[in-house]
């Protein structure tokens, strides 16, 4: 395997005449000097002669002598670094033997080894044999000594076990596995065999997951597996090993369900990681209902209706009423009406089936008794909503203030009915809430709002809940609250339709009202006071959201191995909070801001990479058979000792594994002297016939 300058020295032949017709003059020389010999012919030897320099004469014998340099040969040493080779002291093991193998190559004379690292590549598992292609991609295969590959064996790429396909893979060298672990490991994970990614709200799902034991574990051995679903207490039941078991999981609210699964530890396995399982389940609604009485006809009519039937979730149920209240001539309403208004169905039968019931300028002029106003308040205390959109009507005698009704609404009218232009504004509290944060074109401190501008406003009194817009003097406007269960909002105003028509500017009235429903509906990504969490690529993401003025305080963050550190987070808007942390520990990481709890999954839920911590020599022991490689347990043999082979002979035996020897050159130089130039074969040919011709003549 010596790189080093050499010379040789060779006898080459640069016929004068084709190949054929030489080899035509040959066998007719032949046949006349043997014509000479019968006969007995005095010069026949001179004759022979004399054939014999005319023949070399045209083969064109030369003596070529090439300089030569010598190439060194190549070895590919592959590191695998991913996440199984980091278990128990597989990473030590690696890089002592790493250390090794480099100290050895250096003091072969004539031997260059390339180190190829085969990095965590995620859900797809360890790709050894793609990091090996693109090293070879750069080596030529006649300097390419052996492959040695430093892994615990776990490789989901190895080529086919076909001799074609193994040398495509390892470039016609041999392959060399040193393995990390030890022979005969056990192992315990627990794998889902089913997880939906989605859930009803209010419905239930099944899991079904098994908990196996690797390497010679007793199947149907009782096992403790610990379910953790978001706050809630851990749980606890015993499974049988290698059995299949089915847990069912309620969708209590919208949003990710975040579930952690963990087996207790099987004695004696390589580690614990794979234990974890990780379900995340996305709470989804199934058709939000939405019920929308209009009352007297109005300009704005229509605006509910439009926003609400764009929707594709929401079923919409809408009823208006046609007559306007000065029209009252007592006519009975069943014959007003084009359809039977069905009050006891929607407001007692099937009053909880909605999601959120919308009043838009309605007047109660007997069309609904009190008892089903009742029933209605009953129903935003038991959970559900309610959203008022009110003019002129909520200030009199009919007013649905004056109705049980009253007794949810967030604001009493005073009696007055300011009608003078104005331009909508975000309120303080207004600025931090979800409902009105970040409003396209919304008012930057005093400035007024680019918007355009309203013409009437509901004066109000003693407003609770949050006021998050008002009027230029500061009065209330839209005011949201939170009833028992449920949630009310009140828009003091019956002029947002003039944005819809874009009047004086327009201004953002589908974004206000769609965010005010969806409020109202429990949707997550509106929650005024939140904390969440997610995971992107190795990082933690924390989001915080609160109304409340003033710093926001720490929040602890529990590792998936238990570890508890607290962080500050950073102000990211008004009313937001942001944490990022490296994530680098699979399984269920969680946070706490003192109140609420988040949390969020680090990996797959069934990653490849840990789906089975054994070392073993399976996935590549083809490989290494056919190129005539080898396979080593450091653990038992220790770091082989590094041979270089001639081409042909055994490449590994006990105690070393053979690096082949190639022999690579590159010529720098070629010399060549005709042994045969024309006056010496034009010497000899004319002496030898004058010879033969004296001796013939005698």
């Amino acid at each position: 395997m010596e790189a080093s300058g050499r010379a040789l020295t060779a006898v080459a032949f640069d016929p004068l005449l084709p190949l054929p017709l030489l080899a035509a003059l040959a066998i007719a020389s032949l046949l006349l000097v043997a014509l000479a010999f019968w006969r007995r012919a005095r010069g026949a030897p001179l004759r022979a002669f004399v054939l014999a320099v005319l023949l070399l004469a045209l083969a064109n014998p030369r003596l070529v002598q090439e300089s030569r340099e010598g190439l060194p040969d190549i070895a590919v040493l592959l590191v695998d670094e991913s996440a199984s080779t980091r278990v128990g002291e597989r990473r030590e093991a690696t890089a002592a033997a790493k250390a090794a193998i480099e100290e050895q190559a250096r003091r072969i004379p004539g031997l260059e080894l390339r180190t190829v690292t085969v990095p965590e590549q995620g859900s797809t598992g360890t790709r050894a044999f793609e990091g090996l292609a693109r090293a070879l991609a750069e080596v030529p295969r006649s300097r390419l000594a052996a492959t040695i590959a430093i892994t615990d064996g776990q490789v989901h790429d190895a080529p086919d076990a076909s001799a074609d396909a193994v040398a495509a893979a390892t470039g016609g060298a041999p392959f060399h596995m040193l393995l990390t672990g030890r022979p005969g490991e056990t192992d315990r994970r627990v794998r889902i065999i089913e997880a939906p990614g989605f859930g009803i709200v209010g419905r239930s799902v099944e899991l079904r997951v098994v908990v196996e034991d690797l390497g010679g574990a007793r199947e149907g051995a009782p096992v403790t597996l610990i379910e953790r679903r978001d706050a809630t207490a851990p749980r606890r039941v015993q499974v049988q090993a290698g059995r299949e078991h089915r847990i069912t999981v309620p969708i209590e609210r919208a949003g990710q369900t975040v579930i952690e699964l963990e087996a207790e530890p099987l004695e004696g396995e390589v580690s614990p990681i794979n234990n974890r399982a990780v379900v995340q389940i996305n709470g989804v609604r199934d058709r939000l209902r939405v019920l929308l009485v209009s009352g007297e006809p109005h300009a704005g009519q229509r605006t509910w209706r439009r926003l609400l039937k764009a929707d594709p979730n929401v079923d919409l149920v809408h009823f208006t009423i046609l007559r306007p209240p000065e029209k009252d001539d007592l006519t009975p309403l069943n014959e007003l009406a084009l359809i039977a208004f069905p009050v006891r169905e929607l407001f007692q039968v099937k009053l909880r089936e909605f999601d959120l019931i919308i009043f838009d300028r309605f007047t109660n002029r007997g069309i609904l008794p009190p008892v089903y106003l009742r029933n209605i308040a009953e129903y935003v205390r038991g959970g559900g909503g309610l959203l008022l959109s009110v003019g002129p009507e909520f200030v009199g005698p009919a007013s649905l203030y004056n109705t049980p009704l009253g007794q949810v609404l967030p604001a009493s009218p005073t009696g007055r009915v300011a009608e003078a232009a104005f331009r909508p504004r975000v309120t303080d509290l207004g600025e931090r809430h979800p409902v009105t944060t970040a409003l396209p074109g919304a008012n930057a401190g005093d400035a007024d709002a680019a918007w355009g501008r309203w013409y009437r406003r509901i004066d109000a009194a003693a407003p609770r809940g949050s006021a998050l817009m008002s009027g230029a003097a500061g009065e209330p406007l839209l005011i949201v609250d939170r009833v028992g269960e449920g949630r009310v909002a009140l828009l003091l105003s019956d002029q947002i339709w003039l944005w819809s028509r874009s009047h004086d500017g327009g201004g953002p009235q589908a974004e206000i009202l769609r965010r005010a429903a969806h409020w109202l509906m429990k949707e997550p990504d509106l929650e005024e006071e939140d904390l969440r969490a997610r995971i992107d690529g190795e990082r933690l993401i924390v989001e915080r959201r609160s109304i409340a003025e003033g710093e926001p305080p720490q929040l602890e963050v529990t590792s998936p191995s238990g570890t508890v550190t607290r962080h500050a987070a950073t102000e990211a808007g008004p009313g937001r909070a942001m944490l990022e942390l490296p994530a680098t520990e699979p399984g269920v990481w969680r946070i706490s801001d003192g109140t609420r709890f988040a949390f969020a999954a680090a990996g797959a839920a069934n990653p490849a990479e840990i789906a089975d911590l054994r070392a073993s020599d399976q996935p590549s022991q083809a490989a290494a058979r056919l190129s005539g490689g080898s396979v080593t347990w450091l653990s038992a043999a220790g770091v082989p000792n590094l041979r270089p082979v001639a081409a042909g002979r055994d490449t590994s035996g006990q105690g070393w594994i053979g690096l082949r020897r190639n022999r690579d050159h590159l010529v720098t130089g070629i010399a060549d002297l005709p042994l045969m130039p024309p006056w010496a074969a034009l010497l000899f040919i004319v002496g030898g016939l004058v010879w033969a011709w004296r001796r013939e003549g005698r």
